[in-house]
């Protein structure tokens, strides 16, 4: 995880997804050049995820993308927090993005919006 002051970002990044772009683009015109990790090629372990989500308030229910059909294939929809855990860091399209961290805190900028929080 990265060590960031608050003119440094990370962003979790997928560059497919339309908000996660949009994301990216405010932290640039913000005058920061973030690191990118694009998680779904080089996912966070299980630790680094649960500190990712601790430091945003959220819990893995509450960051996973249900949406996703392997979800369904797993069979998520009662699961309990750490069996939530588990499938996001052995699927990381589960997770919900972007998880952007600066020096001023930690957000899941869903909706994009959510980001000038902490830049």
């Amino acid at each position: 995880m990265a060590n960031t002051s608050d003119r440094d970002a990370t962003i979790y990044h997928n560059p497919r997804c339309n908000t996660s772009r949009t994301v990216l683009r405010m932290i640039e015109e913000s005058g920061i050049a973030p690191t990118v990790v694009k998680y779904l090629e080089t996912p966070p372990s299980r630790d680094a995820l649960a500190k990712l989500l601790d430091d945003a308030g959220l819990r893995p229910s509450e960051a996973i993308r249900r949406k996703e059909p392997i979800f369904a294939e797993l069979g998520l929809a009662d699961a309990d927090e750490e069996t939530l855990l588990a499938a996001m860091v052995a699927n990381p399209i589960l997770i919900e993005r972007p998880i952007v961290v600066t020096g001023k805190g930690t957000r899941l900028a869903r909706p994009a919006e959510r980001v000038n929080d902490i830049l």
